[in-house]
């Protein structure tokens, strides 16, 4: 009888292990990025003189947020160069050749994280951009993660702006001038639990 009561301590404590093992291979939540409630659009100095406005319309990642230790959470986007638009369909031909975007040579914009950091209100996101098949380490700013649930899906979303300059990715140095040399990158997504 002894025997079996200890036994079943041992079972239950063994289960009650389990639970806890559980939970903690559980800290990491991963989303896939949502393109229907997410947007990446861009602007450029034209001639000095304005703003010419974009934004590429087809996009795939996922965050995968540990809030346990947020400094494991990371965050991966591919961008396709191809979607870009600007409301003009000469002008997105033009920018897909290239002395641009060269979309066939290089297909994709891409990021992904190598180092998470916590801050308020977010996470500060360092890791390698690729641009025109360009690689260069960035630093982004997310603001948001909170997690909240609607139609049965848990959902989280991020915001964010980057500064780049054409000329530190290979862009043809003979269109900045016509196209300014910076352009800001705006990135607000929604993600979904898998």
């Amino acid at each position: 009888m002894r025997r079996v009561a200890v036994a079943f301590k041992v079972a239950a404590w063994m289960g009650t292990l389990a639970v806890v093992l559980a939970g903690a291979a559980r800290a990491a939540d991963e989303y896939a990025y949502d393109g229907v409630h997410s947007s990446i659009s861009f602007r450029a100095r034209h001639l000095d003189i304005s703003w010419i406005h974009g934004r590429f319309n087809k996009a795939e990642g996922k965050f995968t947020i540990d809030r346990q230790d947020p400094t494991k959470s990371k965050f991966e986007l591919k961008i396709s160069a191809d979607s870009v638009d600007t409301g003009n369909p000469a002008r997105d031909e033009h920018l897909r050749q290239p002395d641009y975007f060269d979309t066939k040579q290089f297909p994709t914009i891409d990021f992904k994280s190598t180092s998470t950091k916590p801050i308020d209100g977010g996470y500060e996101v360092t890791g390698d951009f690729t641009l025109h098949g360009v690689t260069k380490k960035v630093t982004l700013v997310l603001k948001g993660g909170k997690e909240i649930e609607f139609n049965k899906k848990k959902i989280v979303a991020f915001a964010t702006e980057l500064k780049v300059k054409r000329s530190d990715y290979g862009f043809d140095k003979s269109q900045i001038g016509l196209i300014g040399d910076e352009a800001e990158i705006l990135i607000d997504c929604e993600g979904v639990r898998n």
